[in-house]
This record gives structure tokens, sequence and C-alpha cells, in this order.
């Protein structure tokens, strides 16, 4: 369509722009015609005096500028409308919302499942550059029944960290994680269909994931660890038997209730999604976890090229420690085990700090089987070794859980002190 058709469009009647723009003209004119005046009253020598008085010049002006306000704000929202029926609040504090996000640090959040949410949830008012970082070695529930059936790598946690990026009372995400509950579709959420069959259409889950949030107009991006499709296998020991056993499954490896050892991808030489790689590579801050410390944290660490990248990059980077204890991954794991766990996988010197809930509540109405994942003990060595920060994480409505805005300040609170301390540091640095 070229540029007379659009002019056509634009001022065809009942659009609603005409009146503001002839109000805009008239209120430019009469600006200028008082600009004009006071300039001629002030500067311009004549035989002949100005028949215009001061007041009635001002008031020229006056009226000119609040014309062109009214004509802006009315024009800004006839054409503005169509883009934000769904977006609460006044368009001016839209804009500064919006604004203010665009201009957030370089956020990228690593894991999975339900927990990885509870951050990009906290993080999201505060900044629209977030990159959320996903495991796809699922093979449980509706996400390991298209795996199997359609052959598409599991779309359930990447539909779950796009949810958390959208508006959460939206119809459109409401729908995104609606889940049917009879007929052959039974178990299957909407949004794993959704991604699903976009992979069919578009031939990639990379374009697929794009028209996604494009749909649900998300504050961020949400990309797998790797687009190979792998598996996850896990040597158990299981000391009521006293033996050691290989489980094969990601959905498989809790339900032993045994202690795992350690944890590899099948195959387990595979390449990371570039995306991710450099959004690692640009960020400014990283933040790993909280979620299912072997099913969906570590799984992402294990790409090689994954744990280079989070070595290489500037960025702070904070693991987020589970609040509870998760039967058949991490039984009796302090904050300390947590971490032990991540150093057996990767190596020491990932992260520069780790943030813990310090806040247990009574064993009462849904909370009674909670087990809480303690502090480390006193004086323990991951202390020497990291910034450990403790504080109240916890969700008081599921108390196993993060509250986001708990969460979201914690880590933000970190992140500005890390800041503060690096611009202290470089002037003594640059003087030496």
């Amino acid at each position: 369509m070229n540029a007379i058709q659009h002019l056509k469009k634009v001022f065809m009647f009942g659009i609603g722009v005409k009146r503001w723009i002839l109000l805009l003209l008239g209120g430019i004119t009469m600006t200028a015609l008082g600009l004009a005046l006071g300039l001629l009253k002030f500067f311009l020598v004549t035989e002949t005096p100005i028949a215009f008085g001061i007041i009635e010049i001002l008031v020229i002006f006056a009226a000119g500028i609040s014309l062109v306000i009214m004509a802006v704000v009315g024009l800004s929202g006839t054409l503005l409308a169509p883009y934000r029926r769904h977006q609460p609040g006044s368009i001016v504090d839209a804009v500064y919302s919006h604004s203010r996000r665009q201009k957030g640090i370089k956020v990228v959040a690593i894991g999975g499942g339900t927990g990885l949410p509870a951050s990009l949830r906290g993080l999201k008012s505060v900044t629209n550059n977030i990159t959320a970082v996903v495991t796809v070695a699922d093979d449980g529930g509706s996400s390991g029944r298209l795996r199997r059936e359609m052959g598409v790598l599991p779309p359930g946690d990447l539909r779950n960290n796009i949810a958390a990026l959208a508006d959460d009372e939206s119809l459109m995400t409401r729908l995104f994680q609606y889940r049917f509950s009879t007929g052959d579709l039974n178990g299957h959420a909407f949004g794993n269909l959704f991604i699903s069959a976009l992979s069919g259409v578009t031939g990639s889950l990379e374009t697929a994931l794009i028209e996604t949030e494009r749909v649900l107009n998300i504050q961020g991006r949400v990309l797998p660890s790797t687009m190979t499709d792998v598996n996850l296998a896990a040597e158990i020991y299981l000391p009521s038997e006293n033996r050691t056993v290989t489980v094969e499954g990601e959905s498989s490896i809790s339900d032993i209730g045994g202690q795992i050892q350690r944890i590899w991808l099948m195959p387990e030489k595979v390449a990371a999604y570039q995306g991710a790689v450099r959004a690692i590579l640009d960020a400014d801050l990283i933040v790993i976890g909280p979620g299912s410390l072997y099913t969906s944290i570590i799984p992402n660490l294990l790409v090689r090229e994954i744990t280079e990248a989070l070595r290489a990059t500037n960025a702070y980077k904070v693991y987020v420690c589970n609040i509870a204890q998760q039967p058949g991954e991490t039984d009796d794991y302090t904050a300390a085990e947590h971490v032990f766990a991540l150093e057996r996988h990767i190596g020491r010197g990932v992260f520069q700090a780790v943030i813990a809930n310090n806040v247990y509540l009574s064993g009462e109405g849904e909370n009674r089987n909670t087990r809480y994942v303690l502090p480390a003990p006193e004086h323990h060595e991951i202390l020497q070794r990291y910034d450990v920060y403790y504080t109240d994480l916890i969700d008081i409505q599921r108390p196993w859980r993060h509250d986001p805005e708990k969460l979201g300040r914690a880590i933000m609170t970190l992140s500005e002190s890390e800041r503060k301390r690096v611009a202290l540091i470089k002037p003594a640095l640059a003087v030496s």
C-alpha cells in the first residue's frame, strides 16, 4: 500500500484524527501569532503602536499552547487506542512504565519448570530486557506426550516461562495456561498444543517462540538452552538396598526415592542454542533458579557452551536456592548441599552469590508437609566462597514457593550493591 492510500485512510470520515490535526494546526497558529505579537511589541520600534496589550498577547500565546497540548494528547490517544485496549491506566503512565523498563538492566534467568517463573515475575516490573533460558529435557505429562507423538521439543517449561513474562490477568495468558480435563486432550495444556502446532506450521521451534511471544506481548524472551532432542539420565544411590542404579528419563528420576549422585544429558555433547549464549555474554545480571535442582536447573548447565558463556561473561551471577526440599531430589539438603551439587556438575566459580530463604512457617494446613531448606551451618566453607544472602522469600499462600515480589527485591538489592561496589573499585584500580 502506497503513501497516498495511507494518507486517505488517515483522513477518512469518523476515524477521529482530523479533528485533532485541525486543533493542533489551530494551536500552532495561535502560539506563533502570540509569539510574533510579543516580538513586535518589545523589539520592533515603529510609529504605529501594536493594538494588542501585553495581557492579550499572553492570553493568545497561552491559549495556543493549551490547544497544542490538548491536540497532542487526543491524537496520541486515538492513534494508540488499538494497541492498548488491555493496558490499564493512563497513556502517560503506560509510556513512562514502558520507557523505564526498556532502560532496565539486561537479565538472563536460567532454569525451568514452575520455579523460574517466580524470578521472571519479580523482575519484569523492573526491566523488559529479560531472557529466560529453559531446559528441554522434560519427558513427562503433556510435554512428554507431545514429544513422543509429534517429535517436537517439550514445550511445557517454555510455556510456563512465556506465561510468566506476559500479563497474568490477560485472557490470552489464562487461555495459554488452560489445561484440558476430559477427552483425548485430557492433561494437555493449551499453550503446549499452541507452541507445538506453530512449530509445525512455521517449520521451527525458534519461529514458533517468536510468534507466541508476539501473541502474548511478553516483556522479554524465552529461549531453549539447546535445540537438540536430549534426555536426562541419573546415577542414584539406594540406601535401603545399598546399591547404585542408573535411571533414564527426567520424569523417572525423582520417583526412585534414592540419593542422586550425578546427572548427565543423553547425548552428553550437545550444541547450545546460540541465542541463549549471546544473551548470557551480553547480560548485566544472571539469575540461576529457583526450580528443581537436578531436573530443571542443572540440565541447562550441562550444555557445555552455556557454562562456558557463564564463566566468560562479565555479568553478576546469582543462584537462587529453593525454599523447600524436593522429595526424590533434595531430601535433607541445606543451602550448602544445593551449592555442592552445582559444584559437582559444573565446578566452582560459575556464580558469585547465593540468595536463600530464612523464614519458616509453622506446619499447619497445606504447609504441614513442607520441609524447608535450612541455611548452611555457621562457618561452612561455602560462606568463604560465595556471598550468601538470607532473607524472607516465602509466598504466604504457598509457603513452599517463592514470592515473586520478595524475590525480585532481593535480586535487585544484591545487583545494585554489586554495581555500587564495582563503581567504587574501578577508580581505585585506575589510580593504582
